[in-house]
């Protein structure tokens, strides 16, 4: 028999969240439910996407669907959170490969990492850039944001790059604005519109730049 966990209603009100499975037949079946979903997106759009739509296009019923997801939304947050991981991920590859870090290094590297998973995930175009629209999505994408920015800055001070005045606030605020750059350049042109991008690099990075130390401008090795 399968074996699922359900995770308990959150203390400050909101709904539970999904199951998560733990066999791996289970992860198999909602990563074909998930993979579907984002394949739909991208031809259906966000709005009129419905989990009918879903669990007919990965085979399985309705009922299935609902073993995992409570709803759409349930599955749109899953879907984001999959491309976020993604995102992170990249973002930790590519600095990796950094061999001259300053704070515009830093930037440059981190936005390009988030165009890559943008290309790679087009889903994640329609759901996060281009659906703000649904609350709960918005609410999570804020809520990573945070989580960037509190580990970029982290990042930024143990590689001496910026100075102690540079704030947990004003860091994300430097994410909040990358951000938002990207959904002007995701909003008419499907891969970015690359001026739009290049502005917000230097923009950010401008920014950044007057809390950095001289190593973060580059002017030690």
């Amino acid at each position: 028999m399968s074996v699922e966990r359900v995770n308990e209603d959150r203390r400050d009100g909101s709904r539970p969240r999904r199951r998560v499975p733990t066999q791996e037949r289970s992860r198999r079946r909602v990563e074909h439910i998930l993979d579907t979903a984002a394949r739909l997106v991208v031809q259906k759009g966000v709005e009129d996407l419905t989990t009918r739509d879903i669990a007919f296009g990965a085979g399985v019923p309705v009922a299935s669907l609902y073993q995992y997801f409570a709803d759409k939304e349930a599955v749109l947050l899953a879907l984001a959170a999959r491309d976020m991981a993604d995102m992170d991920a990249q973002v930790v590859e590519d600095l990796a490969g950094v061999t001259d870090l300053t704070v515009a290094t830093l930037v440059r590297t981190t936005m390009r990492a988030f165009l890559t998973v943008y290309h790679r995930r087009r889903a994640f175009v329609e759901i996060y850039l281009r659906g703000r629209s649904n609350a709960a999505v918005n609410q999570f994408g804020r809520e990573h944001n945070v989580g960037i920015a509190r580990t970029l800055l982290e990042y930024a001070g143990a590689a001496g790059l910026a100075r102690p005045e540079l704030t947990l606030d004003m860091a994300l605020l430097a994410v909040e604005v990358g951000d938002r750059v990207f959904q002007l350049a995701f909003e008419r042109d499907p891969d970015g519109d690359p001026v739009l991008i290049e502005e917000g690099i230097a923009m950010v990075t401008a920014y950044l730049e007057r809390y950095a130390t001289p190593a973060g401008l580059g002017a030690t090795p």
